[in-house]
């Protein structure tokens, strides 16, 4: 019963900002075909749209938001952008501040399809991906700042077709590789703010939908068929004082087991090269001379 009031007094709050904004409820469903959707977005959309950790979008996708309202505040769970034609997100975008590194709850288990989603059209249902383990995207460990965020990383839009050897495996080391450094991000006032990792960290995942980088299909419990990734990857960006720096990953799906001494650097590469092998523009939002410097190198001892 708990859960459901944190949903209503979101949802009431979602409403509210769209009533003022003139728009929908957070929903931006781009150009279908060669007839166009709305493409009015909420004042939410147009925030979340210049994070830095957004990237650049396709205008034929569906990009949602999710939010949850802390104290006064409305506060990004993370964002996603859907691609119809592979029934699978391109990617999914967060980040560990102040806030949203707290942890402040469990996890949940409450999987349910994403009722956004489903709103512009796509229902993926809340059971199992035939012949594979449902693979959280933003982890739900990573949202613990409250009960409402990490309920909505069980929306199953936030899901992966994931083989049961990589998701407990190179899947799961990389998400607490991640989330150890999330964790280190702190507010203004804590007292550790001068050897925090970072003021904030930037965290774009997902898995390779495009043709030539997918391993096959899988039904979803409503029957939806998507496509299964052959890859999966991760970008990350950081600021601190001012400073940034970016590191990206990449593993195959098709690994057989789990790394026993996994070493998150044995898979990284710069930004640029994950952006040519995904075509994914990563950090579009940085000014051009810092995104250029950032995305073309990168410092293992930035990340250790």
């Amino acid at each position: 019963m708990k859960h459901i009031l944190y949903i209503l007094a979101a949802a009431a709050v979602v409403l509210t900002v769209a009533a003022c904004g003139g728009s929908d409820d957070g929903i931006e469903l781009g150009k279908q075909g060669g007839g166009g959707s709305s493409s009015a977005s909420t004042l939410k959309e147009r925030d979340a749209d210049k994070r830095l950790e957004v990237p650049a979008r396709k205008s034929s996708n569906v990009f949602i938001s999710h939010w949850t309202v802390e104290g006064k505040d409305s506060v990004m769970n993370y964002c996603f952008e859907y691609d119809r034609t592979a029934n699978h997100t391109r990617w999914v975008a967060y980040r560990f501040d102040g806030v949203t590194s707290k942890i402040g709850t469990g996890r949940t288990n409450e999987w349910a399809d994403d009722p956004k989603l489903a709103k512009a059209g796509v229902s993926i249902g809340a059971g199992y991906f035939s012949n594979y383990n449902r693979g959280h995207i933003c982890p739900s460990a990573d949202r613990v700042y409250s009960v409402a965020a990490n309920i909505q990383t069980f929306y199953t839009s936030n899901m992966s077709p994931q083989n049961g050897v990589f998701n407990p495996g190179l899947w799961a080391q990389h998400e607490d590789f991640v989330r150890n450094l999330g964790r280190r991000c702190y507010s203004q006032n804590s007292s550790n703010y001068k050897n925090r990792f970072a003021d904030t960290l930037y965290v774009v995942k997902g898995g390779t939908i495009a043709s030539g980088q997918t391993i096959g299909t899988s039904y979803s419990s409503n029957g939806l068929l998507m496509v299964v990734p052959k890859y999966y990857f991760v970008a990350l960006l950081k600021v601190k004082n001012g400073v940034y720096n970016a590191v990206a990953f990449r593993f195959n799906h098709e690994a057989l087991d789990a790394d026993p001494v996994f070493d998150a650097f044995d898979y990284a590469m710069t930004v640029r090269e994950l952006e040519e092998k995904t075509g994914i523009d990563f950090f579009h939002n940085l000014p051009d001379n810092v995104e250029n410097s950032v995305e073309t190198t990168f410092s293992k001892s930035a990340w250790s």
